[in-house]
């Protein structure tokens, strides 16, 4: 009874649960990233993204009071607010460290010397005495205030023009474009045609170069990154966008060769040979049948290739070094938290500014890689 068509095995739930873990786990840090790209320095750093949407309640750092004062009858009056904005509602409020909460809005408190102080609900103060101030140290005041959800675009603002005393990313931003693309385009050019040559073609050794191409997968690219850069440096290339553009092409390479390879060793021979019967030649079979065939093998690649290349950051500092005018987003990004780990609003913006490129290209093209990657697994 356990066979019986139409019953599903007990292991697909167990599967689909697996699957919705593992988006919560993927979708929770980006969502919080995305709201916090949107928040406030103060609201970041005294609340989590999840209270966003809330009225926020914090204590605010102790204010020093200040004001013209004014003389009414034998009093002495100094009149002010203690916040900017007039949506912020006041809770509680206090004249010492060791008691920030301990006076209600409205509540008048006697001070020294016979001073007196009422802060109401909205900030607004009111300090009297029988004489002058002039001389005297105003108190200070701790306050507990309630804030409403506050959003602003100026964190994109600040991130992508620089205006953060250079903190942009928007320079960053196209020298990462200006390094991805070419290094996506470049492998899927080289490895198509050495795909069909070693699907199609025949020739002495080509078993070989299938075996290596397989072992150069399991080959770490940091093995070769001085030497590489000592070879661009004999042939006069040096650091700079060709040097980068190589380099990944190199270590892109045998996965698109080996992905492509046995990609068009799955197309129908019938095809291939009726072409070839007909007249054409290699470079128009190859040109006019098996590439448009092969469009989700190479769109998964192009998926594999841009995403390395758009978050690395090792053979970008390898091959174009740290000059501000050819940093890319990566680089950018570690510069922003060692010497501006404070600023969680730039870092927010920064982060979720570098993972849009990808999380658009990946959405775009995400039916490519599946058909990419399971094709020739059903005959």
């Amino acid at each position: 009874m356990d066979n019986i068509a139409g019953r599903k095995p007990a292991l697909t739930w167990v599967v689909h649960l697996s699957v919705v873990v593992l988006v919560a786990l993927w979708l929770l840090p980006t969502l919080g990233l995305l709201v916090s790209s949107f928040r406030t320095a103060d609201q970041i750093s005294n609340s989590g993204w999840w209270s966003a949407f809330s009225a926020q309640e914090r204590q605010a750092p102790a204010i020093r009071l200040e004001g013209e004062e004014q003389q009414q009858g034998a009093t002495y009056v100094i009149e002010g607010t203690l916040f900017p904005a007039t949506d912020t509602t006041l809770t509680a409020w206090g004249t010492s460290s060791r008691a920030p909460q301990a006076y209600e809005p409205g509540q008048s408190v006697d001070l020294d010397d016979g001073w007196q102080l009422v802060v109401d609900d909205r900030g607004l103060f009111r300090l009297s005495a029988p004489q002058s101030f002039e001389g005297e140290r105003l108190p200070r005041v701790f306050t507990t205030a309630t804030t409403p959800p506050e959003f602003t675009l100026q964190n994109y603002g600040n991130v992508l023009s620089g205006s953060t005393s250079g903190a942009g990313v928007g320079q960053a931003f196209l020298n990462t474009l200006t390094v991805s693309i070419p290094a996506t385009v470049i492998p899927i050019l080289v490895a198509a045609f050495a795909a069909y040559a070693l699907a199609w073609m025949e020739f002495p050794g080509r078993a070989l170069l299938v075996a290596a191409v397989v072992g150069l997968l399991v080959v770490p690219l940091q093995l070769a990154l001085i030497p590489l850069l000592q070879l661009h440096n004999d042939i006069g290339i040096g650091k700079g966008y060709l040097g980068v553009w190589l380099a990944h092409t190199g270590f892109g390479l045998p996965l698109a060769i080996y992905l492509l390879r046995n990609y068009m060793v799955g197309l129908p021979k019938d095809i291939i040979e009726n072409a070839r019967v007909d007249g054409a030649t290699d470079f128009q079979v190859f040109v006019k049948i098996v590439l448009p065939l092969s469009f989700p093998a190479l769109a998964s690649f192009a998926i594999f290739q841009f995403l390395w290349t758009w978050n690395d950051l090792l053979v970008a500092l390898v091959f174009l070094g740290t000059d501000d005018d050819r940093l890319v987003l990566t680089a950018r990004l570690v510069n922003l938290m060692g010497s501006r780990g404070g600023q969680w609003e730039i870092l927010a913006t920064s982060a979720f500014v570098s993972i849009a490129v990808p999380l658009m290209v990946f959405f775009a093209m995400q039916k490519y890689l599946v058909r990419g990657l399971l094709a020739g697994s059903v005959k």
